[in-house]
């Protein structure tokens, strides 16, 4: 199966040409690919949300670029648009606009209010392929976008990502930049299809938890072909290897993935409807219902008293929760002043990461969540 089979594919999901299309190894790859497009100059700002995975400020890094943080609304957990424009200065070239769990917000506001300022806007979609912003696919609405398609991504290809150029500028500049991509090894692709086989036949509710902390601890120490590398985690360095194009592995995996996309996002939707219904009845905090269409429910977060408490008991019931932004900066919980992120100047984005716990929403019933929900009620705000 080739490149141009997978491109066409993921371009009939977003409404655009498949020449706009670029693969690569990860997705974060993709936004250092996008970055190093725009020709900026070393230390110009790029605006980001205060509540992100580290990969992001990482990239902003290696391009030679400054992350500039935002605090986030309560309402969404994307950037509170009213803060953005007191973060702009004579630096600022870029602002990304995160699509938070799947759901994107207020894009219109600051497409509108970079344009005042000449600056570039890129979309994170990482959470948010197959979904819509007011009835557009998410990605369409800024200059660049970039999604991935790791584990547990919209879909997956084990680790992998892609870009769409919606910026003439861009796009002639990555056809250069595309040149330069470094190939996988054979080892790592054979690594990577052998957890695709090993994720097939082995892991399951039973399984899940005890099995994502050992493929988490050997990607830290660079043992297996992880989403996140111990250098990414650790440090601000580039990693030699990393500006890397996608495998034969991922182009297979990512074809077969994408036919069940739209009722993959169905399924996500009607969860989701779901814990929203039982939660508002018992008057705890939920996704409002007035951005259900502009969101497709990667995961359904939800704030609780005592995560440690909570995350042991949903173990011992065997329901599989999420633990994304568990910090300001996911995954890393510690020295987040080496990315830049002071977490005194985001209160909220450091509040809701001490509380956050995302429920999912790619399960065939959400009854047993709800039940599960039901027996541990007083500790959910």
């Amino acid at each position: 199966m080739s490149q141009i089979e997978y491109k066409k594919a993921i371009a009939s999901v977003l409404d655009c040409n498949e020449e706009r299309v670029f693969l690569y190894w990860k997705g974060r790859v993709a936004l250092y690919a996008i970055l190093k497009s725009l020709n900026l100059k070393q230390g110009d700002e790029v605006i980001i949300p205060a509540f992100t995975c580290v990969v992001v400020p990482n990239a902003i890094i290696y391009a030679g670029l400054k992350p500039i943080y935002v605090d986030i609304s309560p309402n969404t957990y994307n950037m509170d648009v009213n803060l953005i424009e007191k973060k702009i200065t004579p630096r600022t070239r870029v602002i990304i606009c995160q699509n938070t769990f799947g759901l994107s917000s207020d894009l219109e506001f600051i497409i509108s209010l970079a344009k005042n300022y000449n600056l570039f806007t890129i979309e994170d979609c990482t959470h948010g392929f197959g979904g819509f912003y007011n009835g557009k696919p998410n990605g369409s609405y800024c200059d660049a976008s970039f999604f991935s398609t790791q584990w547990n991504k919209p879909f997956s290809t084990g680790i992998g990502g892609f870009l769409v150029a919606n910026n003439e500028i861009i796009l002639k500049k990555l056809k250069t930049l595309d040149s330069n991509k470094i190939k996988p090894e054979f080892f790592e692709r054979l690594l990577l299809n052998l957890l695709l086989v090993f994720r097939k036949y082995f892991i399951n509710k039973y399984t899940q938890s005890f099995l994502v902390k050992i493929y988490r601890f050997l990607s830290r120490y660079n043992l297996t072909v992880g989403s996140n590398r111990g250098e990414e985690l650790n440090s601000v360095n580039m990693p030699i290897d990393y500006y890397k194009d996608i495998s034969n592995v991922q182009v297979k995996k990512g074809i077969k993935s994408l036919k069940n996309i739209s009722q993959l996002n169905k399924l996500r939707k009607k969860n989701a409807s779901e814990y929203t219904k039982y939660l508002k009845s018992k008057n705890k905090n939920h996704v409002d219902e007035n951005v259900f269409a502009n969101h497709i429910f990667l995961k359904y977060p939800i704030l609780v008293k005592d995560r440690d408490a909570f995350f042991e008991l949903a173990e011992k019931s065997n329901i599989n929760l999420g633990d994304w932004f568990l910090s300001p900066l996911h995954p890393v919980r510690e020295r987040l002043d080496k990315w830049g992120l002071l977490s005194k100047e985001h209160p909220m984005a450091s509040s809701i990461a001490e509380k956050i716990v995302n429920l999912p929403t790619d399960i065939q019933e959400a009854s047993e969540v709800i039940s599960f929900l039901e027996k541990n009620l007083n500790l959910i705000e």
